[in-house]
This record gives structure tokens, C-alpha cells and sequence, in this order.
């Protein structure tokens, strides 16, 4: 019985669901390398083991040992391109497999071929596809390279910065700036999907938030945490989380779930895009800037930071910032 004296309704019980569902995702996704067992799973989830696979199949849409494996796999596969100095032995290690055969077997069972070919195709593996393709910017939300001619080693510092202001159709303006980012505790709605829907868990989001005062703009913001690389999961299993953040300690329920962003060294690139232009400036991070910066991504996750509500842009803009992890190359 609820506080009210009558039982809980179907979709508070959907959302409490849910909440323990993603808090296990969380988990695993911390916990990659580790033995993830069901009664492991289950008691974070505060859900009897019995019941628990069950649950996770019925509501995630996969079973949960090949939903960790997946994650797993594409973990490595990212790795064995951001990481070129790791063997493809250590790599296997840090992404939970018992063995490099183990895993040797899993890869090529799950991309067609072994992970030291995949490794040499790189980012060119899948023709077309492109990180970031309809990311936030797509949604029509109430949301609102390091260039180094003269041959010298790339700065490794506080922070190093790149303007551009590039006069082309095929590039956007960016100003880089690799810097320390403080860790944000923040609550979530989280989307699985295409990219582009994540705007409706930011509405649900902002739903959640605004009778419970934690909305107090400009001191609140507001991100988008990717936790998926596009070109590696299927567009129907990218995990994304629409977040705001809010004190430490703050209550959540039901489908509203509480996290913090890790802080640490980032590649913040600043840009003012339209909608479709999102895709294209993490294209400008990522395919252009990154490979000649002198740094790779490391294992946290990417996020935006989003700064105005493009209502109120006379062009209609975005004003964001793409936060990549990095570390030295």
C-alpha cells in the first residue's frame, strides 16, 4: 500500500521496475571486468534471483548473460581502436573475459572476423556509419585537431586550446580546450534507442524535476551522457541518459534514477550547430581533431553539455559543448 492508503498504480510499479533495472545496467557497465554473477545482479537490483532473469529479459529485450557479453564485445571493440598501445590479450582481460581464446572465439563470432583484423580496419570498418549521428540535436527538445604545422610534440597541460573559424560548408566552427572537468552528480531518465529519442527522456526528465524544485537554471545543467559507440552497437540497443544535475543525496524514484558523471581530463569542444548539425561536429571531434591531438579516449563516457535553449538562439542554434575523455596517446 502507498502512503495514500490505496495501491500503488501500474505505472509507479513500471517505473520502480525500470529504476532497478538501470541501476543494474549501471553497474555492469562500472563493473565490466569483474565476475558479474546472477545473485550479484539480482541483490542490485533487490530482486530474488528466481525472478530476476526473467525480469531483466522481459523489460532490457535480451537475456542478461548476453546482454553482459554484448557489452563486453563492444567495450573491446572500441578499445581495440582507442587503445592501440594495449595487446588485444590485455584488452580481453579488462573487458571480463577468462581468457584470450574465450575471447578471440566471442569476436569473431559477434563481428565476422578476428580482432586484430578488425583492429587494423579502424574506424573506417563500417562505411557510412558516423559517431554521433542523431544524438540530442535531432530532437526538437524544450532543452534547450589540434593543429600542430610546426612539427612539435602536442601540449600536456592544465589545457591546451585550438580555435577554428572555418569558412566551409564541410566544417564547423570549434574551439577545443583539453581540461580538467569536475565529476557532476546528476539524475538520469535513460533511453534505449536510436540516439534521437533521447529527447523524450528528457521531457519525462523535466517532468520529474520541475514540482520537485531542482530545476534552477543557470546553476543546473543539463547533459546527455552517451554510453554506446554508434558505429559498434545496434541502433536499437544504444543506451543514452538525459540528465540534469542536481545536489548529491537528492531522492529519486521510479524510472528517475541518480548518478555521477566521472570527472577528469576532457577534450571540451565548443560549437553552435543546428539540430542536423550534431553529428557532424562529433565527426570534427572524433575523426579530425582527436587523431592528430596527441591524445585517445579513455573509458568514461562521452556527454554534452548544453548551455542555452535554441528557442531563444536567433538562429535557432545549439550552444554545446562535446565532452570527450582523453588521456595521452
Amino acid at each position: 500500500m502507498s502512503l495514500s492508503g490505496f495501491p500503488p498504480s501500474k505505472e509507479y510499479l513500471r517505473q520502480e521496475y525500470l529504476g532497478r533495472i538501470n541501476r543494474v545496467i549501471d553497474f555492469i557497465e562500472s563493473n565490466i571486468d569483474a565476475p558479474l554473477s546472477l545473485e550479484t545482479l539480482a541483490g542490485v537490483a533487490n530482486f530474488s534471483p528466481f525472478h530476476f532473469h526473467r525480469i531483466f529479459s522481459a523489460l532490457v529485450g535480451e537475456t542478461l548473460n548476453g546482454f553482459v557479453r554484448r557489452l563486453r564485445l563492444e567495450k573491446a571493440a572500441s578499445m581495440l581502436i582507442d587503445h592501440p598501445k594495449d595487446t588485444i590479450t590485455e584488452i580481453a582481460l579488462a573487458c571480463g573475459f577468462s581468457s584470450s581464446a574465450a575471447f578471440a572465439r566471442a569476436f569473431a563470432e559477434r563481428f565476422g572476423m578476428s580482432a586484430s583484423e578488425f583492429r587494423q580496419r579502424g574506424r573506417k570498418r563500417l562505411p557510412g556509419a558516423r559517431l554521433g549521428d542523431s544524438k540530442i540535436g535531432k530532437q526538437k527538445s524544450k532543452v534547450g585537431k589540434a593543429d600542430r604545422k610546426d612539427g612539435k610534440a602536442p601540449v600536456d597541460s592544465s589545457y591546451y586550446i585550438d580555435e577554428r573559424n572555418i569558412n566551409s560548408k564541410r566544417r564547423l566552427a570549434m574551439s577545443v580546450e583539453v581540461k580538467e572537468m569536475p565529476e557532476l552528480h546528476v539524475a538520469y531518465c535513460r533511453h534505449m534507442g536510436s540516439y534521437q529519442g533521447v529527447g523524450e527522456a528528457f521531457e519525462k526528465l523535466m517532468r520529474w524535476a520541475g514540482p520537485r524544485g531542482l530545476i534552477q537554471f543557470p546553476k543546473t545543467q543539463m547533459l546527455g551522457v552517451y554510453h554506446d559507440d554508434p558505429e559498434i552497437t545496434d541502433p536499437s540497443k544504444l543506451r543514452s541518459s538525459a540528465c540534469i544535475t542536481v545536489p548529491e543525496g537528492t531522492q529519486v524514484d521510479g524510472e528517475v534514477g541518480a548518478m555521477t558523471v566521472p570527472g577528469g581530463k576532457f577534450a571540451v569542444a565548443r560549437f553552435e550547430v543546428t539540430p542536423e548539425q550534431f553529428g557532424e561536429a562529433w565527426d570534427e571531434v572524433m575523426g579530425k581533431w582527436m587523431p592528430e591531438s596527441g591524445y585517445q579516449p579513455d573509458d568514461r563516457p562521452c556527454y554534452e553539455l548544453y548551455h542555452n535553449d535554441p528557442k531563444t538562439h536567433p538562429e535557432g542554434k545549439f550552444i554545446v559543448d562535446l565532452c570527450v575523455p582523453v588521456k595521452p596517446l
